[in-house]
């Protein structure tokens, strides 16, 4: 099986060779073989689709076309020996909430997934000595942290974190009409500028809400982002991360699906949809191979590209023009970096922190600067927002003894105004610059430090992984609905992914509403596949 160990990954700076690997599953699958489903690509989303699927009795093939299952959800050792990075995704909270994990339908954990809580779950430094830290499920103890640059929004986080948390266990239909709930409706529609501003009296505690609020991928520059003047408490509920990587996901779930008869295969890139009759009855690769399905095709390839992939008159005029319309969200960078000892992060009462995660902007106001470079095609480095991960301070077992694995990451513009290709030449100049600007809110940390590096530019990540559109990881801006039907205009083609309800980020729901959707067509229900929740 196909799984993240450091030979089926093919190590380079660049990483666009994936799709050249010839490693395979170790497990072959004749043209001539019956399936009932054959699921094109292996995100996690794809993932788990295909094993309530193959729960359910069925007979399932995946093909992905890299060397690797996961999508965004992997781990491997790029930078040296010894040393696991996740790739893109590293935080599970939101899946946490899925029932896939909360009610254990597939008992996961029996396959190798399981996580951990970092107690520092997010750090905030600034050049002047001043820092802020949220700490799990602990208002009090961030509150305190928050006490050394403002009492009085100190006092302000205690309020409101109370005030949110009475919010939340109000039934949906009684929240709209409190006068709390009234309240946060008021601010959320604003940007996260503006009411960060009318909430906080520090620019320091309206920086840090609008950087970590901005990891979902939208900046709150933007009306409509509000909830991101209160990012710090929603990441004192957590963030748990996988032990082993972000890519445990895949990993269990790949096992999973293998020891319910499925069958994996990497390397197998799908170029085109088998129609018979108006219906979807298989797959082509890049390499010719077919494979059919008796059942049902289920896509996880990104919309843009698959619409290419069967006669244009099959989608239909209204699939085609959503599509049309849909627009990127703000392109990623990832930078990783292994490091001979973690970073350090300096107290105001002269001791020091590490935690698993930290975000960087010194100035609320730079949270505009993005959308502006974005419209110019130009870089301001100053500033940025960066979302710094280093996960192995809580899971030692990602590095070798002592040392770090380290990521930066942040959105940055795709369309330079000399064209995407001039990442090329820029990348690893813009990686030094952030670097430099990093290591200056550490106290430990000199270039010296850095044993190796991957540096990924916006189009790196979209070479890694076409579904991540103009090098948009959650594979396109969701904010205004028009999703992908799960059940698509070709009879016997399934779409989940990123470009389905509920979109990018590791939710796990796009994969596990598509299974009931699919099992309901086969006259089944989840629920009766699920059963207890303990793996059959």
């Amino acid at each position: 099986m196909t799984l993240t160990t450091r030979r089926d990954f093919v190590k380079t700076a660049a990483l666009a060779p994936l799709a050249l690997s010839p490693l395979g599953s170790g497990r072959a699958a004749s043209p001539t073989e019956v399936f009932d489903y054959v699921v094109a690509g292996a995100g996690h989303n794809s993932l788990i689709c295909a094993a309530y699927l193959a729960k359910a009795g069925n007979r399932v093939l995946v093909l992905e076309g890299r060397a690797m299952i996961g999508g965004g959800v992997k781990t491997a050792e790029i930078l040296l020996p010894g040393f696991k990075q996740d790739l893109c995704s590293s935080s599970h909270h939101l899946i946490a909430r899925n029932p896939l994990l909360r009610n254990d339908e597939l008992n996961l954990r029996d396959y190798g997934y399981e996580t951990f809580d970092p107690e520092v779950v997010v750090h905030f430094p600034f050049l002047d000595g001043a820092s802020l830290t949220v700490f799990l499920k602990d208002p009090e103890r961030t509150a305190a942290t928050i006490a050394r640059v403002s009492k009085k929004d100190a006092e302000t986080f205690r309020r409101l974190a109370a005030a949110r948390a009475r919010v939340a266990a109000l039934p949906p239909a009684e929240r709209a009409n409190s006068p709390e709930g009234l309240f946060f409706q008021r601010l959320d529609v604003l940007s996260g500028y503006d009411a960060a501003r009318q909430v906080w009296e520090s620019p320091a505690m309206r920086a840090a809400n609008l950087s970590g609020g901005r990891w979902p991928g939208v900046p709150g520059s933007d009306s409509g982002t509000g909830a991101q003047a209160f990012s710090m408490m929603d990441h004192m509920a957590g963030r748990p991360m996988p032990k082993g990587g972000s890519g445990m996901l895949s990993v269990a779930l790949g096992r999973f699906i293998e020891a319910h008869g499925g069958v994996i295969l990497t390397g197998k890139p799908v170029a085109q949809l088998t129609i018979e009759s108006g219906k979807c009855k298989g797959v082509e690769c890049a390499d010719g191979s077919k494979y059919r399905a008796q059942k049902a095709v289920v896509s996880t390839i990104h919309v843009k590209h698959l619409l290419g992939m069967a006669p244009r008159e099959l989608w239909g005029d209204a699939l085609q023009a959503s599509v049309d319309l849909w627009q990127p969200e703000h392109a990623m960078f990832v930078f990783h970096y292994a490091l001979s000892e973690p970073p350090k992060y300096a107290l105001a009462d002269g001791e020091s922190l590490s935690g698993a995660e930290a975000s960087i902007m010194q100035r609320p106001e730079s949270i505009f600067v993005l959308s502006e470079d974005q419209a110019r095609g130009e870089l301001t480095l100053d500033d940025y927002p960066l979302q710094i991960v280093h996960a192995s301070v809580y899971d030692p077992s990602r590095v070798p003894p002592g040392c770090c694995a380290l990521k930066i990451e942040g959105g940055i513009p795709y369309e330079l105004k000399e064209g995407p290709q001039h990442w090329d030449e820029i990348k690893e100049k813009v990686a030094d610059t952030f670097l430099a600007r990093y290591m200056r809110h550490t106290t430990n940390l000199t270039k010296d430090k850095v044993l190796a590096k991957v540096i990924m530019s916006p189009l790196d990540i979209e070479r890694m992984n076409p579904a991540m559109w103009r090098g948009s990881v959650h594979h396109r801006d969701k904010r205004w609905g028009n999703f992908t039907p799960y059940r698509m205009p070709i009879p016997g083609l399934y779409q989940t992914g990123a470009c389905t309800e509920a979109g990018g980020s590791v939710t796990g729901l796009p994969g596990r509403n598509a299974a009931a959707l699919i099992l309901q067509d086969d006259g089944k229900t989840l629920e009766q596949v699920v059963g207890n929740g303990r793996a059959a």
